[in-house]
C-alpha cells in the first residue's frame, strides 16, 4: 500500500488568506499550499498593504477589518483565478484605488459577473481593456464604496464570483443579501460558508439565497487540509493499476467536495474506504463504463477523462460546461489529447463521451493547464511513450507533482 502526502488545498488556502485579511488580529495558516497560485494571492495581499509572513509550514496574516491598508495598489494575479476574483471584492470594502491584472491566460477568463455585482453594492469598477475581463480598476470612497445591500448573481460560469462576495460581505456596512441562480460547483460554496463560520461569522442561508450581516472575522490558527482535487490523480492511479493508495488527512467531514471523486471510482469498480481521517482506494482490475454528472466536482473531470479509455464501456461526463472557461477549455483539451492517443471521443457544449481503447504513446498538449498535465500523467501509467509538452505547468498547484508521482509509480503494480 502506498501512502501519499498531498499538499494543502489551494481552495482552502486562498479562502483562508482572504478571511485572515478581513479579520481582527493575526491568523496563522498551518500547512498551507505553497504554489504559484497561492504565492500570487499572498503577494496580492501584500500589494494591498497587508502584512503577510510566509514561513515553511506556517503563513501569518495580520488582518485589517476596514479593508486594504493601502490607499492605492496595483495587483498582478498571475494565473490565479482565486486572486483575480477574491481580491477585487476585498478591495471593494476598503477606501482607495486598486488595479487588478493577470497573465494573458487569466485575461481570457471572465470576471464580468463579479464586476456587475461589485457595481451593484456601490463600488466603482472600470474595465481597462476588454469588457468582462481583466484588467479592472476598483475605486472606493466614503461616498461610493462597497456598502452592500441586495443583489442577484448568475453563478453558472464560476462559483468563485459568489464566494468573492460572501467573503467580503461581513465588512459591508449594510451587509449582503444575494440570490443565486444556476450555481455550479456547489460544494465550493459550502466550503466557503463553513470556513466563514470557522472565523466567527454567521451566514444565513435559505435555498440559494445567502444573507450576511455586518460583523467581524476573528483571527485564529487554521489548519489547511490536503487538496482533494490533487488527490484525485493518485486515487485514479490506484484504480487504474490495481494498486492501493491512502491519502491521510482527507476523510469524513472534509471541506472539499472534490473528495466525491472517489465515489465515481467506486461506481467504476474500485474499492473505496473513507475513514475519519484518511481515504483509501484500491483498484480491482476492472473499470466499468458509466454516465456521470460532474457539475459539482468539475475540476476532477480531466482526471476521469484521462482513465476513461481503460474502462470496459463508454464513459460519458455531463453538465461540465464551466470547464470550458478554466485555465484552458478543458473539454476540448481532453478531446484533443485523447484523439492524439488514438481514442474515440465526442464532445458537446457541456459533455464529453470517451470510448474504450488502447492509448498509444504521444505528446500531450498541456495548454498551460496544470490539471491537464497531471491528469494525463495518470494515463501514462499504462501508456508507454506518453510525454507532456509543458510539464512545468504543474507549479500552479503542485510544484513537486512529478517527483511525488514518480515515487508513487514505483509502488504501483503497473510500475513493472
Amino acid at each position: 500500500m502506498a501512502v501519499v502526502e498531498i499538499p494543502g488545498s489551494k481552495s482552502v488556502t486562498a479562502r483562508a488568506l482572504a478571511l485572515a485579511a478581513g479579520g481582527r488580529g493575526e491568523t496563522v495558516l498551518e500547512r498551507p499550499l505553497h504554489s504559484d497560485d497561492t504565492e500570487a494571492f499572498a503577494e496580492g495581499l501584500r500589494s494591498l498593504g497587508y502584512e503577510v509572513r510566509l514561513a515553511p509550514g506556517a503563513w501569518t496574516v495580520v488582518g485589517s477589518p476596514d479593508g486594504p491598508p493601502a490607499a492605492e495598489a496595483s495587483v498582478f494575479s498571475r494565473d490565479a483565478g482565486t486572486a483575480a476574483r477574491f481580491l477585487p471584492a476585498l478591495a471593494a470594502v476598503g477606501r482607495g484605488t486598486y488595479r487588478f491584472d493577470g497573465s494573458e491566460q487569466m485575461r481570457r477568463r471572465p470576471v464580468g459577473p463579479l464586476v456587475a455585482a461589485l457595481r451593484a453594492i456601490g463600488a466603482q469598477v472600470t474595465h481597462d481593456g476588454a469588457e468582462g475581463h481583466l484588467p479592472i480598476t476598483v475605486v472606493t470612497t466614503d461616498a461610493e464604496g462597497g456598502t452592500g445591500g441586495g443583489l442577484a448573481i448568475d453563478a453558472s460560469v464560476s462559483s468563485q464570483f459568489l464566494t468573492a462576495l460572501l467573503l467580503a460581505a461581513p465588512r459591508m456596512p449594510r451587509g449582503l443579501r444575494v440570490e443565486v441562480t444556476d450555481m455550479v460547483s456547489r460544494p465550493y460554496v459550502d466550503m466557503t460558508v463553513a470556513m466563514m463560520e470557522a472565523f466567527g461569522v454567521v451566514v444565513g442561508r435559505e435555498g440559494d439565497t445567502f444573507t450576511v450581516a455586518n460583523q467581524d472575522y476573528a483571527g485564529r490558527r487554521y489548519p489547511v487540509e490536503p487538496d482533494a482535487s490533487t488527490a484525485s490523480y493518485v486515487f485514479a492511479a490506484a484504480a487504474l493499476t490495481g494498486g492501493t493508495v491512502t491519502v491521510p488527512g482527507l476523510g469524513r467531514g472534509a471541506l472539499q467536495g472534490d473528495l466525491a471523486f472517489v465515489d465515481v471510482l467506486a461506481r467504476m469498480g474500485a474499492d473505496v474506504v473513507v475513514e475519519a481521517d484518511r481515504t483509501t482506494v484500491t483498484g480491482t482490475g476492472r473499470l466499468r463504463g458509466l454516465t456521470v454528472n460532474m457539475r459539482d466536482i468539475s475540476d476532477t473531470m480531466p482526471t476521469l477523462a484521462a482513465i476513461a479509455p481503460f474502462a470496459d464501456g463508454p464513459v460519458r461526463i455531463e453538465d461540465v460546461a464551466n470547464t470550458r472557461v478554466k485555465e484552458s477549455d478543458r473539454l476540448e483539451a481532453c478531446a484533443v489529447n485523447l484523439r492524439r492517443l488514438a481514442i474515440d471521443v465526442a464532445t458537446g457544449p457541456d459533455w464529453i463521451e470517451i470510448h474504450p481503447g488502447t492509448p498509444r504513446g504521444a505528446e500531450i498538449a498541456c495548454f498551460a493547464d496544470h490539471r491537464i498535465a497531471m491528469s494525463f500523467s495518470v494515463t501514462g501509467l499504462r501508456t508507454p511513450g506518453l510525454t507532456l509538452d509543458d510539464p512545468a505547468c504543474v507549479r500552479k498547484t503542485f510544484p513537486e507533482f512529478h517527483e511525488v508521482f514518480a515515487a508513487l509509480r514505483e509502488q504501483l503494480p503497473a510500475a513493472g
